[in-house]
């Protein structure tokens, strides 16, 4: 995955952390600068562009700097969840975060606002299937993706799962590699999507 040039009004609203009618407002006043797709009326961004506004705004850029996609791992068993992260760090395409139950889980959600969220759906004060419902509930995560993860489930709860906004499952145990393929797969789907 290389470093992005250009990005979508809604590429830039997650860097941003704002919504993307914002960004839309933005760049049809004129305060970001762009351009639009010859002959459809989708807008794009520079990367220079999206910087300068967010320096100008006062808004962090980091996320911008890193180029990298943003990961959060939810579970409570703190070796796995090590594994993971440690895995996805190693592969130098994601910033990692991970929180070992559903309350640092929603905090970081909001604070982090990843591209995607691995979620075990065990979790000791909530379960997966309450966060995936909060993170639906709350229209500037729309974006984020979320797999739920778990070792003891019957086939129809994991259609509880997909109704509460979940957008994948894969039951454990699972290798990290086939894990970070369906992530790898899932933020490439994204991609195409926002084209």
């Amino acid at each position: 995955m290389s470093m992005k040039t250009v990005f979508t009004t809604g590429e830039a609203a997650k860097i941003c952390k704002v919504s993307q009618q914002t960004i839309i407002r933005c760049f049809d006043n004129g305060a970001l600068k762009g351009f639009r797709v010859p002959g459809s009326r989708f807008r794009r961004i520079p990367r220079n562009e999206l910087y300068n506004f967010m320096r100008d705004n006062g808004i962090p850029t980091d996320a911008l700097e890193s180029g990298k996609r943003k990961l959060l791992i939810v579970d409570d068993d703190v070796e796995l969840s090590e594994l993971l992260r440690d895995s996805f760090v190693r592969d130098g395409r994601f910033e990692v975060k991970v929180a070992n139950n559903g309350f640092d889980a929603g905090m970081m959600v909001k604070e982090f606002v990843p591209d995607v969220v691995v979620l075990d759906i065990m979790l000791p004060d909530i379960n997966g299937k309450e966060v995936c419902q909060r993170i639906r509930s709350d229209n500037t995560l729309e974006s984020v993706k979320v797999i739920c993860i778990s070792g003891m489930i019957e086939q129809d709860k994991v259609s509880d799962l997909r109704a509460a906004g979940a957008d994948d499952f894969m039951q454990k145990p699972f290798t990290v590699e086939k894990l970070l393929d369906r992530v790898c797969d899932m933020l490439e789907m994204e991609r195409a999507a926002n084209a």
